[in-house]
């Protein structure tokens, strides 16, 4: 929580103590969370960025349970193709370099999934484009058609225990081969490979190094296991997260075991909320730690969306949001990566 947060919220305790018994303060905790939210989105859209970088979840469809997910199939919607074509040209009209397409799983609908990478890549000329995928369900076949027009592909892999990724959700006892498939592809269709590891109870005592010197990922993300409103935190949602928390100091630990490789890239709960910029099924930019959506970009268009949620350039670029994300930086021509963020 901010500076500015923290004062509005110290100012409206104040005001409110006036007016009402402070037993019931208590409830009005959510009412408060809203109002502080609305001031802090109309003072940041004031200095609103362009839209460098977006995640795509195109579907909330998959074949894993992972217990920490944190979008949840609570629907089946997808757009029609030309309906997402439409509005990755008004997110590239608004400034997007990087596209990254995520689920659900994105490879339940490789049809749709490869003509928006190559659509992406020979229309809109992005610099970057990328996808977060569980591994289970690449193929070598999909990578011939398509390959060309990845530039990232990132494969998610929170341990190199199968018992530890039963408990998780990750797979029937065969992830480790699928995560092994998915490099050794990436290697062949000269396609950056990353990992991204979500620590938590389960896995935070792991030592992961012998297995990431193998893999050689080129980017190793590492996220604290995260609490979400209305996806992954209680009795009312799809997903309970909350046996899978670990404290600061256990994500420390983690990090401090791992932190001598190159790839290394730690995201505390700290700089995750609002830091990326999350575009669901319907188009709708996504404020989770708020629980707001906004509406359609292909209603109100780009600029009027994002003045709906909270991005924080400061926070997206203190994450190491900015990088090589280009296949072959060298001949991808255009104004390299993450130049024109202002």
């Amino acid at each position: 929580m901010g500076t500015l947060t923290v004062l509005c919220a110290i100012v409206l305790l104040g005001a409110y103590a006036i007016i009402i018994p402070w037993a019931l303060l208590s409830r009005m905790v959510t009412s408060i969370k809203r109002f502080i939210f609305i001031i802090e989105t109309c003072i940041f859209r004031l200095k609103s960025k362009k839209p460098i970088s977006v995640n795509y979840h195109f579907t909330r469809r998959c074949n894993y349970s992972c217990g920490f997910c944190f979008h949840t199939a609570k629907t089946s919607h997808m757009l029609s193709l030309n309906d997402a074509k439409r509005g990755l040209k008004l997110l590239k009209d608004a400034g997007m370099h990087k596209l990254n397409f995520a689920g659900g799983e994105p490879f339940l609908e490789t049809g749709f999934l490869g003509e928006l990478m190559k659509y992406c890549k020979t229309e809109l000329n992005l610099q970057s484009v990328s996808v977060v995928t569980n591994g289970s369900l690449v193929s070598d076949r999909f990578l011939r058609i398509y390959g060309k027009y990845l530039d990232i592909m990132a494969v998610s892999c929170d341990s190199f225990s199968e018992d530890v990724n039963h408990e998780i959700g990750r797979g029937k006892g065969n992830h480790l081969r699928a995560v092994q498939k998915v490099a050794r592809l990436c290697r062949e269709y000269n396609i950056k490979f990353k990992i991204n590891t979500v620590v938590n109870f389960y896995n935070w005592m792991e030592d992961m190094n012998e297995y990431i010197d193998e893999l050689k990922p080129f980017r190793w993300k590492c996220f604290q296991c995260l609490l979400l409103p209305d996806e992954n935190s209680g009795d009312a949602t799809i997903r309970d997260a909350r046996r899978f928390l670990i404290s600061d100091e256990q994500f420390q630990i983690f990090c401090e075991r791992h932190k001598h490789h190159e790839s290394f890239v730690p995201e505390g709960n700290d700089v995750m909320v609002n830091s990326y910029l999350i575009l669901d099924e319907y188009m709708c930019f996504l404020d989770k730690d708020a629980k707001v959506q906004s509406k359609s970009i292909l209603q109100v268009g780009v600029e009027k969306a994002l003045e709906e949620v909270r991005w924080y350039k400061d926070m997206f670029l203190e994450r190491r949001g900015v990088y090589d994300w280009q296949r072959n930086i060298k001949n991808a021509g255009g104004d390299g990566c993450g130049k024109d963020l202002d």
